[in-house]
C-alpha cells in the first residue's frame, strides 16, 4: 500500500537538518500549521487576529503564541494556543514534525510544528482573538498570481521575502516565511497532490 500524502511529509521532516535560532533577547513562541483535506482539496489553516491580542494586531497569522511557563515545552505551547484560539482539541492533533525556527521583527522565536487533523472539523474560534478564519487552499498559495517577491539590499547582499495573497488577504512576515519553508519541504511529486486532492479525507 502506498504511503499516504500525510505519511510522505512526515517522513520528509524527519530527514531534514532543523535549525534552531537561540537568544536570551527573543521571546520563546510556537505555532502549529495543520494541513488536512477540504472539499476535494488540501488546505492550511491561518487565521485573521483580532484587535484584541497583545501582539501583531489584525494580522494573518497560524494558531499559536508566546510560550506560557506552565506549559511542558513548546509543543504544549502550539497544542495549547491552536485549542485556545481554535478550539481544536489537542489529542485530535496528529504531528508531522517540525520545521526551522523562524524569527519576528517584535522580539519572538517561533518553533515551527507541522499537524493534520480530520475533516470537518467543528472550530470553535476565540471570539476575542480570531477575527475570522482562513482554509487556504495549497493550489491557491502556490499558484504564481497569489504570490509577492520583494528584493531589497540586506547586509551587503539582496535577499528576498515572500508574501502571499489569498481572498483578499495580505499574508507576510514570519507568516509567509513560514508558508514558503513549508512549500518547499514538501517533495515536489506530492505538491500535485496536495493541489489535487487525491487523497482520501482521512489521510
Amino acid at each position: 500500500m502506498a504511503p499516504s500524502p500525510m505519511d510522505v511529509i512526515e517522513k520528509a521532516l524527519a530527514s531534514r537538518v532543523r535549525k534552531t535560532v537561540a537568544g536570551a533577547s527573543l521571546t520563546p513562541a510556537a505555532v502549529m500549521l495543520l494541513l488536512y483535506p477540504r472539499n476535494g482539496e488540501y488546505c492550511i489553516l491561518l487565521n485573521k487576529r483580532s484587535q484584541e491580542v497583545e501582539h501583531h494586531k489584525g494580522e494573518i497569522s497560524f494558531p499559536g503564541g508566546a510560550r506560557d511557563p506552565e506549559d511542558r515545552d513548546s509543543l504544549d505551547t502550539a497544542l495549547r494556543e491552536t485549542e485556545e484560539e481554535m478550539g481544536i482539541l489537542r489529542g485530535d492533533v496528529k504531528v508531522l514534525g517540525q520545521l526551522d525556527d523562524v524569527t519576528t521583527r517584535t522580539g519572538f522565536v517561533v518553533n515551527v510544528y507541522v499537524g493534520t487533523i480530520a475533516y470537518p472539523y467543528p472550530f470553535k474560534p476565540s471570539a476575542m482573538e480570531i477575527a475570522e478564519v482562513l482554509e487556504a487552499p495549497m493550489s491557491i498559495l502556490r499558484d504564481p498570481a497569489s504570490i509577492r517577491v520583494e528584493t531589497r539590499w540586506q547586509d551587503g547582499q539582496t535577499e528576498e521575502s515572500y508574501a502571499y495573497v489569498y481572498d483578499g488577504h495580505l499574508i507576510y512576515g514570519a507568516t509567509a516565511r513560514i508558508l514558503q519553508q513549508f512549500l518547499d519541504v514538501v517533495p515536489a511529486e506530492l505538491l500535485d497532490v496536495l493541489d489535487n486532492g487525491t487523497a482520501a479525507q482521512g489521510d
